[in-house]
């Protein structure tokens, strides 16, 4: 652990002029740049702005990818690329998963629900074209940090968005939510009031609006320091979900700021700040076999009923 440590802070003195200028790019030279195979900008709609970055494990992996993330970053809703996003494809890489690193469409070229709808779209076309690649479209989980947390649970929670593409928004395996907001109704602020468009569109931005019985287990996932977007949101989200007889924890970390919860997923420096990767690992492998147990059941009670025989 200590060797573990001290190469970690001497990757940060290497760095640390990246660190102070641009943060997110700092992340991306700190990970690895082995063990992890790239397909690029590939569309998921017709329109500009709608691709996405596939990352698999090498193909000299042992195994096929043990399930498939879908990550939406944060941004406000108007700024971010999906390429400032490399060292979270290869921290969920490293640990057998594949990895769609997504760009949506943004403010001002569009207004709500514009990125919601692009992330049905990807979800959707995650489900459609990763087994393809040895993934079991049981094991599509959706992820997003801020305002791609909160796209990831709308365009899951709010059914309008996924029967646009004739899928089953309950199907996702699970969705991995970071530092989002997910009540912030009534919207302030002449920004994000003009983001979000007419006021009669507010309260259909709210996810904790769309809780509802059925709905994909949830890890929400906070910073108890985060001054953007209160830990609050989470904490009502979980407990309203549970409510509804869903699956639902909420992980709350003593340092962590809205920004540097994103340190904390780089699979070289993360663990100094907080320990999420192996809490994002836990519930994508605690999943993972839920699923796989289910399948067995089913399967096998097929098999019985083929057979004529009491499933036992």
């Amino acid at each position: 652990m200590a060797s573990r440590v001290l190469r970690a802070i001497g990757d940060i003195a290497v760095h640390l002029p990246e660190v102070r200028r641009n943060p997110l790019g700092a992340l991306d030279l700190l990970a690895a740049k082995g063990g992890v195979r790239a397909i690029l900008d590939l569309p998921y709609g017709p329109h500009g702005g709608q691709s996405l970055d596939l990352y698999l494990p090498d193909r000299e992996a042992p195994t096929a990818p043990k399930a498939a993330v879908v990550f939406f970053h944060g941004g406000r809703w108007s700024y971010g690329r999906k390429e400032e996003y490399r060292f979270v494809a290869q921290a969920l890489t490293a640990r057998g998963h594949a990895v769609a690193v997504c760009d949506y469409r943004k403010y001002p070229a569009v207004r709500f629900p514009a990125f919601v709808e692009d992330g049905a779209a990807a979800i959707a076309w995650a489900l459609g074209h990763l087994p393809r690649h040895g993934i079991d479209p049981n094991l599509v989980f959706a992820m997003g940090h801020s305002a791609g947390a909160h796209i990831a649970a709308l365009a899951t929670m709010d059914r309008r968005y996924s029967s646009a593409h004739g899928i089953d928004p309950d199907s996702i395996a699970g969705l991995v939510l970071m530092s989002g907001p997910f009540d912030f109704y009534p919207i302030r602020g002449a920004d994000l009031r003009e983001i979000f468009g007419p006021e009669q569109l507010h309260a259909d931005a709210q996810p904790l609006r769309f809780v509802r019985r059925g709905l994909p287990p949830m890890l929400f996932l906070h910073g108890r320091r985060d001054r953007t977007v209160h830990p609050v949101n989470s904490a009502r989200m979980a407990s309203a979900i549970r409510e509804q007889g869903g699956q639902a924890r909420a992980v709350y970390y003593d340092f962590l700021t809205h920004t540097n919860i994103l340190a904390a997923l780089s699979d070289r420096i993360g663990f100094l700040l907080a320990p999420m990767l192996d809490d994002i690992a836990s519930f994508l492998a605690r999943r993972t076999a839920e699923i796989g147990r289910a399948a067995a059941r089913t399967a096998d009670d097929r098999r019985h009923h083929e057979e004529g025989q009491p499933a036992g």
